[in-house]
């Protein structure tokens, strides 16, 4: 084993908070698959990246697994149908982020059949090259389904130097979301293997899986799987201490290495690639059924839910039609949260579409959403800096976004904020931190915006009077070539006449003598 993994040591991280989980909530049904919905909404961008083009046209049957929209490089990651069925047509449709925003839906309607299209898998993965794994699996539309939607073939590409190992992050530290825990208690083999997959593909040695330390049936099955496919010694599961916000990239790898990435660093830099335990079973599932990446399992939970429960959901479907599989709302309904009460996104309707970072649909009602105090002046005591995982200084930034010293607060590494809430969940004035961290970075990324675009159009205003001024100075140049050229014919032109003056005086003197 490495020596960045010594022995069985977990680590601590700066700050995070001990939760009240409410997990279990979810987990006293099986997996269940819901009904077809009437309509599939599948965004044409669920990943961190650019748009595919559109393969498909209105009125166009399509079979499940048949790609939708065109992969480019590694950062395009193209869309597969969910099921078989008709294009009804492309939209603009309402998306969860940014909240309030539109994006271009292709829309689906199931003919009842789930009729497959021909699958491709990769026979033979351990004998194939680590580009041509990667490459199937971009084909096979593989995003991050921690949340981030990270494009897979992205993170996996890049031939690091030193990288050996890969984490399987299973620990999901947000009190209600228990997906991936059922992902593992029921696929704990595809996820062993997928890791391996994943492994391959990346040049790392060996793979940790980590998850909750209170997950002792989750750890049962992984070692049962891990010893059914023979990676004792390729394998390990590391249990975490179950604080918020364990599960984040940077504070998993600091749990398990007792290592920091750098400020400015990436994991790679470290020797260490994570991904999302739900990304190694699709990757499985592309790489050994030839299955593309058209579901997810999706938690349906919360006071606000008559029966919780985890559900099978086809990319694309509302979240109404998975609450109504759910039991539908209980009374007093009064927020719709996509992801954890802690860093979700609230939702502004729930005929919003599962996407492959859908992990969560969290109903709350009044007794947990009304507001318990009113906001009161910052004391300066301190609580947000003990419990920062970033190790920042909330109560600065928060006076500094106040009064609008954007660039100070940027100073003060207000983009290293993983809006983990934290800061405000503590805060015994109940400010609203992470609201004024969001609108900190996205006046800086604005402003970022703002001088790219004064750049550009500086740049391509001096392009444009470089141009001009080539194009005076051709003008100037060939105004002088034909001055010259004119100066030269009339030159040779009294030439030749002063010639012919002079051979006709020869002649006459010639004559006269």
């Amino acid at each position: 084993m490495d020596d960045a993994l010594p022995g069985d040591r977990i680590h601590g991280f700066h700050g995070g908070l001990k939760l009240q989980h409410h997990k279990q909530t979810a987990c006293q049904h099986p997996v269940e698959r819901p009904p077809l919905p009437e309509r599939l909404f599948i965004a044409m961008r669920q990943h961190q990246g650019e748009t595919g083009r559109t393969l498909v046209e209105t009125g166009e049957h399509v079979l499940k697994g048949q790609a939708l929209t065109e992969a480019g490089d590694d950062f395009i990651v193209p869309e597969h149908a969910p099921t078989s069925g008709t294009i009804e047509g492309v939209i603009d449709y309402p998306a969860a982020m940014p909240p309030g925003s539109m994006r271009r839906t292709i829309v689906l309607v199931p003919d009842g059949e789930d009729r497959p299209a021909p699958r491709q898998p990769l026979e033979d993965w351990q004998e194939r090259r680590a580009d041509e794994i990667v490459d199937h699996l971009h084909r096979s539309g593989l995003a991050g389904l921690g949340g981030a939607m990270f494009p897979t073939a992205a993170k996996l590409r890049g031939g690091w130097s030193g990288l050996h190992t890969l984490i399987l992050n299973g620990a999901e530290c947000e009190p209600w979301i228990a997906c991936d825990e059922m992902l593992m208690r029921e696929r704990a083999r595809d996820v062993v293997e997928g890791g391996l997959i994943l492994a391959h593909a990346a040049g790392a040695r060996q793979v940790v899986i980590a998850i909750e330390d209170r997950m002792g049936l989750v750890e049962e099955k992984l070692r049962e799987a891990r010893s059914a496919l023979g990676a004792e010694r390729r394998v390990r599961i590391r249990k975490v201490f179950t604080i918020y916000p364990e599960g984040g990239e940077r504070q998993i790898i600091q749990a398990l290495t007792g290592r920091e990435v750098p400020h400015d660093g990436l994991p790679q830099d470290l020797g260490v690639v994570v991904h999302n335990v739900g990304t190694a079973a699709a990757a499985r599932d592309a790489v050994v059924e030839g299955r593309p990446l058209v579901e997810r399992i999706v938690t349906v939970t919360g006071p606000g839910i008559a029966d919780p429960r985890n559900l099978l959901a086809l990319v694309g479907t509302p979240f109404a039609h998975l609450v109504e599989a759910a039991g539908g709302y209980r009374e007093g309904v009064t927020r719709l949260v996509l992801g954890g009460p802690m860093s979700g996104t609230a939702l502004p309707s729930d005929e919003i579409p599962v996407t492959k970072g859908s992990n969560c649909v969290l109903a709350l009602t009044r007794e947990e959403t009304a507001p318990t105090q009113p906001t009161l002046p910052c004391i300066n005591c301190g609580e947000c800096v003990r419990v920062c995982p970033a190790r920042l200084l909330p109560q600065t930034l928060f006076k500094l976004v106040e009064a609008e010293n954007y660039d100070d607060a940027a100073d003060y590494d207000l983009a290293d904020c993983i809006e983990c809430g934290c800061c405000a969940a503590v805060c015994p004035s109940h400010i609203p931190l992470v609201d004024f961290y969001k609108h900190g970075k996205d006046e800086l990324t604005r402003r970022r915006l703002d001088r790219r675009r004064a750049a550009l159009a500086k740049r391509r205003y001096e392009a444009r009077e470089e141009r001009l001024e080539r194009e005076r100075q051709a003008r100037r140049a060939k105004r002088q070539e034909r001055e010259e050229k004119l100066k030269r014919s009339e030159t040779d032109a009294k030439s030749e006449i002063q010639a012919a003056i002079e051979r006709a005086k020869r002649k006459k003197e010639g004559g006269n003598d």
